[in-house]
């Protein structure tokens, strides 16, 4: 198997095909959307472009800034490039403090997507700024193609969670025990990380509210579910064998593509960990109860086929159910801090997710 290079400096991450210096990373929206900045931005790969018009697009704006727009070129467009893009970076006051989630997904685009195969966003453009960590990315605008983006509220079938599976299936066995992997410090598991940014009171306060209320009972304790993610960091940040993953693959984070097929985009979490964190929680996200019930060893079966068709070892039946157990904690425990998303969704994923680690007594498979 033939393993990315994924350790060089994130500013060579990106082949250049002009000696055409890069600009300075935006700070605003505006710098972002100038034809000017946008013309030195793409020179990198489109050497001869020169952006005339810009016509702005939808602007989205939660933690991130996303925004859609429309460009003219002088001479026409360049072999390759849409003239439909979209600009995704920390432009808010909020968002401003979460600038470094960017820093990953930049890293993501330049050094492995690309190479893992898996089907996402095609960027071109993916650049940090140097001392802040700001990372900033350019993509295709997928609306423009037919795409559309879902969340918890969108119907997700069984036979679409197989696919995406092995879209992860594809991620995981292109850098299934990679030793560029395992050096990669950008790709170190960050589940540590996220249990001291957010913990007890968060989870208690959507457990105590409307929230949480389709959380079953027994697994309702934010001090317990704080545990059993402590000892889930601690298992996973030594657990092998481990790949890239996702490491926030709900289906919030999926869009069906303009021939309907799903595909992966927001990857500020993507790190180093063992495959049960997407894939359990994956599935536990994307279906109904009743679906996921009564689909996930089926599901479970498939994704492991994909990893064997991809010239993987994959894990045992008795390993792989264990993984799962293990992997909805994962999920339940993100959207249990979780405070700046909708409430309809973080309560339906509470739900979901909560269901699952009951059902699974991952509780006890932590031994919390």
């Amino acid at each position: 198997m033939r393993f990315p290079e994924i350790n060089e400096h994130p500013r060579r991450g990106i082949v250049a095909t002009s000696n055409r210096q890069q600009p300075p990373v935006p700070r605003t929206l505006t710098d972002l959307l100038s034809p000017e900045w946008l013309t030195q931005a793409l020179g990198a790969r489109f050497p001869d472009i020169r952006i005339t018009g810009l016509t702005p697009g939808p602007v989205v704006s939660r933690i991130s800034t996303n925004a859609r727009f429309h460009i003219e070129c002088d001479g026409g467009l360049p072999p390759g490039l849409s003239p439909d893009l979209c600009g995704k970076g920390y432009f808010t006051e909020s968002g401003w403090s979460n600038r470094h989630a960017g820093t990953f997904e930049v890293l993501f685009y330049q050094r492995l997507a690309a190479q893992t195969g898996i089907r996402t966003l095609r960027n071109v453009y993916a650049e940090v700024e140097d001392g802040t960590g700001h990372g900033v990315v350019i993509t295709e605008d997928v609306v423009a193609q037919g795409a559309r983006f879902l969340d918890a509220t969108s119907e997700y079938t069984p036979d679409l969670t197989a696919d995406s599976l092995s879209q992860l299936a594809t991620l995981h066995a292109a850098t299934w025990g990679s030793p560029t992997v395992g050096a990669a410090e950008w790709l170190d598991s960050r589940l540590d990380f996220i249990r001291n940014v957010r913990g007890v009171k968060e989870i208690r306060g959507n457990f105590e509210s409307e929230i949480g209320a389709g959380v079953p009972a027994e697994v309702r304790d934010a001090e317990r579910l704080f545990d059993a993610y402590r000892a889930l960091a601690e298992r996973t940040s030594t657990a092998e064998p481990w790949s890239v993953v996702h490491g926030d693959a709900h289906v919030g984070n999926l869009y069906l593509d303009g021939d309907g097929r799903p595909s992966f985009l927001d990857w500020q979490l993507t790190q180093r960990g063992p495959w049960y964190l997407d894939v359990a929680y994956h599935i536990a996200s994307a279906l109904t109860v009743e679906d996921r019930r009564t689909t996930e060893k089926d599901l479970l079966r498939h994704y492991l086929e994909q990893l064997r068709i991809a010239g993987v070892d994959a894990p045992t039946w008795d390993e792989a159910w264990l993984g799962m157990r293990l992997g909805v904690l994962h999920g339940f425990y993100l959207w249990g801090i979780t405070l700046k998303v909708a409430p309809a969704i973080t309560t339906m994923l509470e739900h979901r997710l909560g269901t699952a680690v009951a059902d699974h007594e991952s509780y006890a498979a932590v031994g919390v």
